[in-house]
């Protein structure tokens, strides 16, 4: 799908900054404390060399994985992100959209704008669904019973998130529940019209998934039931176990960085892992997710899938993340920056696009005809474990 003048995800960064409020784009944007953990992710990413092979027939080279028992087009599927449609009203509806007609992924979050049943209409198979335990176990029950009805088979759990993060872009702004805006941010918002008027004319952003569950409350109320379910600093491993025993297909845990925790995780029976610092908006002094990948894949050998989420911008960096040692790579940022900048029905499409031909491309310079064939071989100097 073209995409005008916009080739990368970085100049559609660069287009979003323009086109949003500053209050929205630094919330998409923005990470935790001096956001090192955000600048770490990408500079361990452009540290990372791939090593060519020549000589070598690619002429049928194809980017399509299997993971969780389904067969996607490319290795990379959406990440899940709360709070969306704030980008501009309907984009969890667009990128679910996008990824069910290009087959990857969409990975819809307990914080979404939009509801499980709604997205599960659209993305059909290739819904996954992120939930959030929260400190209320029944809540958290009746979410996994609710994706389950809507046909979800893989159920992403979030555990990284004890207490919220402290992301003083957002403080500034005033970008908080309930909202606090200053009027640095009403007159910046006033001076994105385009933006106000679909804003506007759409349906007001919320956490659809706990419309029946929340009730009339106030704001202060709100604010402290949102913390309760996007947190929870009493989370524990028998929670998780809880969950594995109710969940009856693919359970992946996202959140983890430290390989201990990882093969605990394999023991209790997950399909999968995420291993994620959460795109640096909660720990800013965790490590970055592609720097401790090749220790979580020595330790846990092929018993887990691994999936790599946290700083991923181009085709290079999904083969990067592979050759590391991942199964798969989740995106976030890219695909909100991709809406803003080139609209509901050019953006998500146009960002896969883009990233499926980077990734091809890559691929065929490395000498692979097939996602499977990168290994730690492909990196330089050689570092990691092979798969």
């Amino acid at each position: 799908m073209p995409t005008g003048r916009v080739f990368t995800t970085g100049q559609m960064a660069a287009s979003a900054r323009k086109r949003l409020p500053r209050a929205i784009f630094d919330f998409v944007d923005g990470g935790a404390g001096s956001e090192a953990a955000v600048r770490r992710n990408r500079e361990r990413f452009e540290q990372i060399a791939l090593m060519p092979q020549a000589l070598r027939d690619c002429s049928a080279a194809q980017s399509e994985v299997t993971i969780f028992g389904r067969r996607y087009a490319a290795p990379f599927g959406v990440a899940p992100m709360g709070f969306a449609d704030l980008v501009r009203p309907g984009t969890d509806r667009a990128l679910a959209r996008a990824a069910k007609a290009r087959n990857i992924p969409y990975c819809l979050s307990t914080a979404a704008t939009t509801s499980i049943e709604t997205i599960a209409e659209i993305a059909q198979e290739n819904l996954w669904f992120q939930l959030y335990p929260g400190s209320d176990e029944t809540i958290a029950a009746g979410l996994m019973r609710r994706a389950l009805a809507a046909g979800v088979t893989t159920l992403v759990v979030t555990i990284d998130i004890p207490v919220p993060g402290k992301r003083p872009r957002d403080l500034v702004n005033g970008l908080s529940i309930p909202l606090k805006p200053s009027l640095k941010t009403i007159l910046d918002v006033a001076a994105h019209p385009r933006w106000l008027w679909r804003a506007a004319l759409g349906e007001r952003p919320g956490m659809a998934n706990f419309v029946d569950v929340r009730g009339a409350m106030s704001g202060l109320a709100h604010a402290e039931f949102v913390s309760r379910q996007l947190s929870c600093p009493g989370l524990d491993w028998r929670r998780i176990e809880v969950i594995r025993e109710a969940w009856p297909h693919h359970l992946v845990i996202k959140g983890i960085l430290n390989p201990q925790d990882a093969v605990r995780a394999e023991r209790l029976g997950a399909d999968g892992i995420v291993v994620s610092n959460h795109g640096g908006r909660q720990l800013d002094s965790a490590p970055a997710s592609i720097e401790v990948l090749p220790a979580i894949r020595e330790a846990c050998g092929d018993r887990l899938k691994l999936i790599l989420d946290s700083g991923v911008r181009s085709g290079d960096d999904i083969a990067r993340s592979l050759a590391s040692g991942a199964d798969f790579v989740l995106l976030g940022r890219p695909f909100l920056f991709a809406v803003a900048a080139l609209g509901l029905e050019r953006g998500p499409a146009g960002i896969i696009d883009i990233l499926q031909a980077e990734f091809l491309n890559t691929l065929v310079h490395l000498g692979c005809a097939d996602a499977a064939e990168l290994s730690s071989e492909h990196l330089w100097p050689r570092q990691g474990a092979n798969r």
